[in-house]
C-alpha cells in the first residue's frame, strides 16, 4: 500500500514540477472523468445485454450523505483558528525580538535557506523531502544499530560543543525554565 501511495503522489509532485497546477489538476480531474463514464456505460451495456436491472452504478455513493454539518465544520474553523493564532504569536514573538537568541536563530536559518531556495526550486525539494520520507524509515529499520551509535556519539559531540559556546559568549547561557 505505502509503495502505491508513494508512487502516485511522486507522479503528483514530478507532474507538478513539468506543468502548471491548473493543468495537472484539470487533466487529474478529466481521468476521473473518463473513467467514471466509461464504467457506467460499460455497466449499462452489461446490463442490457444480460437483461438484468442492477440500477446506476454509483447508487450507493449518490446516496451518501457528504455535507458539512455546522458543528464538524465549527470545530475544524476552531481547530484552524486556535493553530492560526499559535503561529502568529510565534511569528511575533520572532519578529518582534522578543528573545534575541532565537531571533537570531531565525535569521541564520533563513539566510541559509536563501542559498538553498537558490539551488533548488519548492517542487523539488518537496520531491526530496518526499522520496525522503518513504525511504529512511526503511533505511533505518535495516540499519538501526549503527545509526544508534553515531547518533549517539553525534548528540554528544554537539552537547559538548554547544556547552564550551555557551560557557565562553556572553549572553548565551541557558535560559531557566518558565
Amino acid at each position: 500500500m505505502s509503495g502505491t501511495v508513494f508512487g502516485v503522489t511522486l507522479l503528483l509532485l514530478l507532474s507538478l514540477a513539468a506543468f502548471s497546477v491548473v493543468s495537472v489538476l484539470s487533466y487529474l480531474l478529466l481521468a476521473l472523468l473518463i473513467v467514471t463514464i466509461s464504467f457506467r456505460v460499460f455497466k449499462s451495456v452489461v446490463q442490457a445485454v444480460q437483461k438484468s436491472d442492477e440500477g446506476h452504478p454509483f447508487r450507493a455513493y449518490m446516496e451518501k450523505d457528504i455535507s458539512l454539518s455546522s458543528e464538524s465544520f465549527s470545530r475544524y474553523v476552531d481547530t484552524g483558528l486556535r493553530h492560526g493564532n499559535c503561529v502568529l504569536k510565534q511569528l511575533s514573538r520572532l519578529f518582534l525580538v522578543e528573545d534575541l537568541v532565537d531571533s537570531l536563530k531565525l535569521a541564520v536559518f533563513m539566510w541559509l535557506m536563501t542559498y538553498v531556495g537558490a539551488v533548488f526550486n519548492g517542487i523539488t525539494l518537496l520531491i526530496i523531502a518526499h522520496i525522503l520520507v518513504f525511504s529512511i524509515p526503511v533505511v533505518y529499520e535495516k540499519y538501526k544499530t549503527p545509526i544508534d551509535r553515531y547518533v549517539g556519539i553525534v548528540h554528544n559531540q554537539v552537547k559538548s560543543v554547544v556547552s564550551k559556546v555557551q560557557a565562553k559568549v556572553p549572553g548565551l547561557s541557558k535560559r531557566k525554565p518558565e
